[in-house]
């Protein structure tokens, strides 16, 4: 009986020690030098539309940036609209995102319709979200979305309101 405790209990440790996590280490991002990211954001006071800058943002492959957090909007049967004024010298596309909170769930619109490629001038985008009535936000996020490699500079960006037709 004392050797049959002594083979189930031993039984138990090499089934925990075969069912244990093993991990290996892949790669140690080194974040000593913060040009290492590949994304960087900065105020452009040379390159802008209006105001006293723009937002430059370079990186060298494709991301998202949030560039808000909207909170306390009264609004619901509406449409709102994220606009803005955008610059870009890189390889790809470009658009904006919003995502919008309602009663805990995430919902999102992507202005796939006006995007921005390539070496283009300002040119302003948007992207619509419909709000029915009873909808009220309870945070809109509202990204840029780079596809690509290089730069893009954002302006005169506004959320706006417009009535439902």
């Amino acid at each position: 009986m004392k050797y049959l405790s002594i083979f189930a209990v031993s039984l138990l440790i090499l089934i925990s020690l075969s069912s244990s996590t093993w991990s290996e280490e892949l790669k140690k991002i080194n974040l000593d030098d913060i040009s290492s990211v590949g994304l960087r954001i900065e105020t452009d006071t040379k390159i802008k539309t209006e105001g006293t800058g723009s937002l430059k943002i370079t990186t060298q492959w494709p991301t998202t940036v949030c560039i808000a957090e909207v909170t306390d909007v009264e609004i619901e049967n509406a449409k709102l609209v994220y606009r803005a004024r955008i610059k870009s010298d890189f390889e790809g596309t470009g658009f904006l995102e919003m995502w919008v909170q309602i009663n805990g769930g995430k919902y999102f619109s992507r202005g796939l319709n006006s995007t921005i490629t390539g070496n283009v001038d300002w040119k302003t985008v948007e992207t619509p979200f419909f709000l029915k009535k009873g909808q009220k936000p309870e945070k809109i996020y509202l990204n840029v979305v780079i596809n690509g490699i290089g730069t893009v500079w954002l302006d005169d960006v506004v959320l706006l309101k417009e009535t439902l037709k």
